[in-house]
């Protein structure tokens, strides 16, 4: 055998060991949430022919052309049965763009569609493309709306110097994609713009995140709720912080709308993230509240603390220290599957079901802001747990 012939079946058999291995619970639960042990999706999932010239007379080394860096990040729907997700892929050329990776049972055996998706461009080309939120709007067609990154051209002496809008496209079938133009705002840049799958006051609804640059939200930030006439000429012409950035907390620095909302008979059910910094380097995080079955930009309940923090492995990566979500499927069993990535560089599966969330989010403790009322919040517990004791 050649050196192609013998490197191309064990790249092959690697491959399909990796695709079809079997998942599992990790551990005890905490009763919230399932983490299941391996990851759903790395970059060794790409196919091979993402990768290599598979012309062994222009390739007789097989060696790799175009590699695949990281794959995080993930839309997610349910659809014709089956668990799809919109991966974020990086090249190593640190170029991101969309795939669709679908998987029977939603834990294991993701496996990619033969071709990332052709993203239609606008007038103003996208440099660079990330985090598609897919919703299932009730108008009929399943938009996708993600951060489109483009120079700063107002900074070109700056090669760091970027911007970022929403990017929105529309699709009925997930595989033909209709390019609409990118959001417009009057509130600064936007990176985490997510759309509510239902009219609201016959409005389509947004969940935004206004910041003042491209990495740092400045006077901005917060989660923010706005409503536009029409996806086909998108404009927010106000918005209000719905979730606010809260000093010395898991969102002082910044934080964002990760998925659209579940409805439940409560309320709407959010999951976020939430950024800090810390001596290492900013930590993000994902928690969740709850926002009126009636008017989704009223908060009703707010669970304190993190809800997914990155957890042994998930905090090693190309930007360590991150857990990250744009991604939840809710099938017909009420089982939700939370889609979340670590460290930029690998996707992630948690199991839960609604009434898990639903008892989490209206049972669990608010944050008090100070240590002494964190003390008073868990002796009240104590208190409680050492009389049950007691009586046993």
């Amino acid at each position: 055998m050649t050196i192609f012939q013998t490197r191309f079946a064990q790249l092959k058999r690697e491959h399909q060991a990796l695709i079809q291995q079997q998942n599992s619970p990790a551990g005890v639960s905490n009763g919230i949430y399932q983490r299941w042990k391996y990851p759903i999706i790395t970059a060794d999932h790409a196919p091979i022919h993402w990768k290599y010239d598979l012309d062994e007379t222009t390739n007789p080394f097989l060696m790799e052309r175009l590699g695949v860096n990281a794959t995080f990040n993930s839309g997610a729907i349910l659809w014709e049965g089956k668990y799809l997700l919109v991966v974020r892929v990086e090249g190593v050329d640190r170029k991101s763009f969309f795939a669709i990776a679908e998987s029977v049972n939603g834990v294991d055996n993701f496996e990619f569609w033969d071709y990332p998706i052709d993203l239609p461009q606008t007038e103003d080309p996208d440099t660079n493309v990330y985090d598609m939120r897919l919703v299932k709007h009730e108008d009929g067609w399943i938009y996708g709306l993600f951060c489109t990154e483009r120079k700063d051209l107002n900074r070109l002496e700056d090669t760091t110097a970027a911007t970022a809008n929403c990017g929105i496209v529309r699709t009925k079938d997930l595989k033909n994609w209709e390019r609409l133009p990118d959001l417009i705002s009057y509130s600064g840049q936007q990176r985490n713009v997510v759309l509510h799958e239902e009219f609201v006051n016959g409005k389509y609804a947004l969940y935004t995140r206004p910041q003042d640059g491209f990495i740092d939200v400045g006077k901005g930030g917060g989660i923010g709720w706005g409503y536009c006439d029409s996806m086909e000429y998108p404009e927010v012409k106000e918005e209000i912080i719905i979730d606010q950035k809260v000093y010395h907390t898991i969102k002082e620095v910044k934080n964002g709308q990760g998925p659209a909302p579940i409805k439940t008979n409560h309320g709407w059910l959010h999951l976020a993230h939430g950024v800090r910094n810390t001596a290492a380097g900013l930590r993000y995080v994902l928690y969740m509240f709850m926002t009126s079955l009636t008017e989704p930009w009223k908060l009703t309940h707010a669970p304190g603390g993190h809800f997914i923090a990155p957890e042994g492995d998930e905090r090693v990566g190309d930007v360590s220290n991150v857990t990250f979500a744009n991604g939840w499927i809710r099938n017909e069993d009420d089982e939700v599957y939370i889609y979340y990535a670590s460290s930029d560089t690998r996707m992630h599966v948690a199991t839960t079901t609604v009434a898990q969330l639903v008892d989490y989010v209206l049972n669990t403790p608010e944050d008090g802001f100070t240590s002494a009322h964190s003390v008073k919040t868990r002796s009240a517990m104590i208190a409680k747990n050492l009389q049950i004791l007691h009586n046993l």
